[in-house]
């Protein structure tokens, strides 16, 4: 608004011509002089604190993190570290080793995404959690039907029975009737599941088909 209001003005004298050429070109000299003066005055006042919040805010910890945080913070001796990997199929472990309480806090301070508590050894333990298949579900998991007729991952194929992971209540009846016969027969064989988009699929189809979710269908239906 304020460079328009210049320019107007200029034109203005421009026009009535009552000004010699050198005042018009000290006129120009002084407004640029201007614009780069506040142009530099808005860098300084942005300062460090507008790099910051660029960044976006930092992650806080939880209340586990921070008891932790607050245990090492005390501690003057050494102090077991594990690292739990936690998959949206499976589990790793990893047992980092014995280090100093200053070495384990700037773990955490370099992780800030981790949660960490104290097991019943008093050894901390930091969980990392991993949106994708660990390395054995990607091996051995299927999808399938439990005993009690609810979406479950298996280790292997349904019928050894290793469940890993239960889900939710099918109702079976609706889903008989609404899906083709060889889907119902490919989960109850058991549904291979390789990488994350294969999870994620089978498990938004059969999400229809949860008792909770057709309850309310029906009873918006009716």
């Amino acid at each position: 608004m304020m460079t328009f209001n210049v320019w107007r003005k200029v034109k203005q004298r421009l026009r009535r011509g009552r000004r010699p050429m050198w005042q018009l070109a000290c006129f120009w000299l002084a407004v640029g002089l201007f614009a780069l003066s506040g142009t530099h005055a808005g860098s300084a006042a942005a300062g460090p604190g507008a790099s910051a919040a660029a960044a976006g805010p930092s992650r806080e910890p939880d209340d586990g993190s921070r008891s932790v945080i607050g245990a090492l913070s005390d501690m003057r001796a050494t102090v077991m570290v594990k690292l739990r990997r936690v998959y949206i199929c499976g589990e790793e472990s990893e047992t980092i080793g014995s280090l100093s309480s200053a070495d384990a806090l700037r773990m955490m301070k370099e992780h800030p995404e981790w949660t960490a508590m104290l097991d019943e050894q008093g050894a901390v333990v930091m969980e990392q959690r991993i949106d994708d298949l660990s390395e054995a579900c990607k091996r051995s998991a299927y999808f399938g039907l439990d005993k009690l007729g609810r979406l479950s991952l298996f280790e292997g194929e349904p019928k050894k029975e290793k469940v890993m992971r239960t889900f939710f209540q099918l109702d079976v009846n609706y889903m008989e009737s609404s899906l083709p016969r060889e889907r119902i027969d490919e989960l109850v064989k058991g549904i291979r599941v390789t990488d994350k988009d294969d999870f994620n699929s089978v498990l938004s189809t059969f999400s229809d088909y949860a008792v909770e979710r057709t309850e309310k269908v029906m009873k918006r239906t009716f």
